[in-house]
């Protein structure tokens, strides 16, 4: 028997509603509520939510200066248009690429959280 259920998950950032924009963009998912300091995107079952950090630091990847805590994997159909529309959206490719099979690829969101691009079911450690 579970001891709870999933809620949310919570990305720090430096404007909340600027980078609840920029996953809205992407997942496709609707704004839920909108406050100064959290907003919370929804696709009516999951929940990501954005909380500000007015002291926030982007995390350091590959690398362990100020590490990712943890990342986002999404899934896409299409590489190339992915990373176009990701791209367009203000993401940036991140310079180390881990996958030599190209199942993934790694960018940065507007703010410097890594998430990945998908395709299939990746089993990779980023």
């Amino acid at each position: 028997m579970a001891i709870a259920r999933m809620r949310s998950v919570v990305l720090d950032c430096p404007d909340p509603k600027s980078l609840a924009d920029f996953y809205g963009a992407v997942l496709g998912w609707e704004t839920a509520s909108v406050e100064d300091d959290w907003v919370v995107l929804t696709d009516g079952r999951s929940r990501l939510c954005f909380q500000l950090a007015e002291d926030y630091r982007p995390p350091s990847w590959p690398g362990a200066e100020s590490p990712q805590q943890f990342h986002l994997d999404l899934t896409v159909d299409d590489m190339e248009k992915g990373e176009a529309g990701v791209l367009a959206l203000g993401a940036v490719k991140h310079a180390h690429q881990p996958s030599e099979d190209d199942s993934f690829r790694v960018f940065l969101d507007p703010v410097g959280h890594p998430f990945c691009l998908c395709v299939g079911e990746p089993s990779h450690t980023g």
